[in-house]
């Protein structure tokens, strides 16, 4: 049995020993040094659907870059989409650009620190106001991300809590008001979380209960039921789409265009493509190109996976002696905001490009 006490009174335990365990056993990560408000919010943008380990250098180098809001404010958004390469999800980034100008405009070139003010900048929900509230400002408020909810749902052993948010962020705040450092205790659930209170996986993976600082506490532990805590979500439909991806060369350069304002990847830079539900023709792809071609030699095919798409990427080779349009060096593409699937499809013709 596991012990039985008052909600506030177990609410402290808890705070106590996620306090002590995360001080002892936080991963040194660069935006834990010197915290503040902007790097917080350049790293909660960045962590968002990422892997930790993923996320490192790149924050590095977009700090250099951009090592203020006001140097963030001030940037080009093309400037900004380069230095988010390889992270994707690039609308997040064109988000924290937003948000830059308006804390310049609005808040003196200071995030602020109030929840209500945090959730009123573009791209900022009730997570990321949360996390930066209560770790860098210190504040009794919650943060609730996938891996705080298993967290909170195995301590309780809630087999439902994966689809039950409201439940989740009421104990969260409950573990909150109970801390002597919120903000450490929030830091610490989603470190538990991902290195300790990890998900159980089909090829082995699994909790590791015997380290975990919470384990007197954790319910589903005591009724042995922590790997079938979260139920399993279902995983997403994906259509499929064809992306054609053609590149043009003339001499040592190769054609670029932009795509549209709306849409996957807007904005961006890529090679000449066209997109069909299904396979096309070379000569259709030949019709639909803006610049004449004589014939076009197929190089790779390769999938891409985003949340809702499987993008089969079909890529060919052709030259031109057309000038119109964008041109660049086959070396000159590191500072254009390309997504990796373009990058690779490039790099199947021309060698390897920045990013890919």
């Amino acid at each position: 049995m596991s012990p039985v006490a008052p909600q506030p009174v177990r609410h402290r335990y808890i705070a106590d020993a996620l306090e002590r365990w995360f001080t002892r056993h936080a991963r040194d990560l660069p935006w834990r040094h010197g915290r503040s408000g902007y790097a917080a919010l350049v790293s909660e943008a960045m962590l968002q659907q990422t892997q930790v380990m993923r996320v490192i250098e790149p924050f590095r180098a977009f700090m250099r870059a951009f090592p203020t809001v006001q140097a963030l404010a001030a940037a080009d958004e093309q400037h900004v989409l380069a230095m988010w390469r390889g992270l994707g999800y690039y609308r997040r980034a064109r988000y924290l650009h937003g948000a830059a100008r308006l804390i310049v405009e609005r808040f003196g070139g200071r995030v602020p620190a109030a929840i209500g003010d945090l959730r009123s900048l573009p791209g900022v929900g009730r997570y990321t106001a949360g996390a930066i509230a209560s770790i860098v400002f210190g504040q009794p408020e919650p943060a609730v991300d996938g891996n705080v909810r298993r967290v909170l749902a195995r301590l309780e052993a809630r087999h439902g809590a994966g689809s039950d948010d409201e439940w989740a962020w009421s104990r969260a705040a409950g573990l909150a008001r109970a801390a002597r450092k919120p903000g450490v205790v929030a830091e610490a659930l989603m470190e538990l979380g991902a290195m300790i209170c990890t998900p159980a996986r089909p090829n082995g993976g699994a909790p590791r209960c015997d380290v975990c600082p919470l384990a007197k506490w954790c319910e589903a532990r005591h009724r042995g039921v922590q790997a079938e805590i979260p139920s399993p979500a279902a995983r997403p439909r994906r259509s499929t789409i064809y992306l054609h991806a053609v590149i043009v060369r003339r001499g040592g350069r190769v054609r670029l265009e932009q795509r549209p304002d709306r849409g996957l990847w807007s904005r961006m830079w890529q090679p000449p493509t066209i997109e069909s539900p299904r396979k096309l023709t070379p000569s259709r792809l030949i019709s639909a190109l803006a610049v004449p071609v004589d014939h076009l030699r197929r190089r790779a095919t390769f999938e891409h996976l985003t949340t809702h798409r499987r993008l089969v990427f079909e890529v060919y080779e052709t030259t031109t002696r057309a000038r119109r349009g964008v041109w660049r060096d086959v070396h000159d593409l590191d500072d254009l905001p390309m997504s990796n699937a373009h990058r690779r499809a490039l790099a199947c013709v021309i060698g390897p490009v920045a990013g890919t």
